[in-house]
């Protein structure tokens, strides 16, 4: 497989580094920084340009690595090149696939992806939707794209990119934000920084492993936890009280909402 990637940074950089080391995989970065190409042709045998060329569409995915704010710019780069009918790739927040369709000059290859950080280490998850122009063989070459850094979800309706994007696109900074808070209150109950930070993460992880392995819900292996009467159940009842998952469904919403507004400014002609 040939593959593009318009932007050379870090979740091009880790596509890259998951699919250079399948076999017969040959990749081509475009990023107008001369030590990021550099860099990129060091460290995984890419070829590069500084800019947007025949080369760029000569194989047979374009993966569209840039941000939301520059995507119009690139499409109108690009455009003249789809000739050959390669499969492009969106991995921007809040464009739509009719507005790059549009920007394209009507091209319709497109697949709109919503990856997320830990494809940094190669335990992403990606949401997937493709237009009416994609081929069973695009599609499957999109899938193996993304799952180069983690797993794949396929949707059948664009608007659910939204709830994708504050779902699993967004969702590690909650976690963060949640952790944070772990260690935060550690810290006040007299631990260090360090054995706060040691006991949040392992615990953090370790509970999601459970349930990832688990066929009980997520609510039957809370139940089990919370023991009446005891230390959990306080801290639940205290975080019922205060509304946390109420706050936390509001947010969620609230980064959906964010998303489609997005894709109504920036698709603006």
């Amino acid at each position: 497989m040939k593959i593009s990637f318009i932007g050379g940074g870090n979740m091009a950089t880790a596509l890259i580094a998951g699919l250079v080391k399948g076999p017969g995989v040959q990749v081509h970065v475009v990023d107008p920084k001369p030590e990021a190409l550099a860099q990129l042709a060091a460290q995984y045998g890419v070829t590069t340009a500084g800019s947007v060329d025949a080369m760029v569409a000569s194989g047979d995915v374009i993966v569209l690595a840039v941000k939301p704010q520059q995507m119009r710019e690139v499409a109108g780069a690009l455009a003249p090149h789809l000739t050959g009918g390669p499969l492009v790739l969106s991995i921007a927040a809040g464009i739509r696939g009719a507005d790059l369709s549009r920007w394209l000059g009507g091209y319709s290859a497109i697949v709109r992806t919503m990856p997320n950080t830990p494809a940094l280490i190669k335990q992403g998850i990606t949401g997937l939707v493709a237009l009416q122009g994609v081929s069973e063989a695009q599609r499957a070459a999109a899938d193996q794209v993304m799952r180069a850094v983690g797993q794949t979800v396929w949707l059948d309706d664009e608007a659910l990119i939204d709830p994708v994007t504050a779902v699993s696109g967004s969702g590690p900074a909650y976690v963060f934000y949640f952790l944070e808070a772990m260690v935060a209150a550690a810290q006040e109950m007299g631990l260090s920084s360090e054995q706060g930070r040691a006991l949040a993460l392992a615990t953090f992880s370790g509970a999601t492993q459970l349930a990832a392995q688990s066929d009980e819900s997520l609510e039957v292996l809370r139940q089990r936890v919370t023991s009446k009467g005891g230390t959990t159940h306080a801290a639940i009842t205290s975080m019922e009280a205060a509304g946390v998952k109420e706050a936390i469904v509001a947010a969620m919403k609230a980064a959906a909402a964010r998303g489609r507004e997005l894709g109504e400014e920036l698709g603006k002609d």
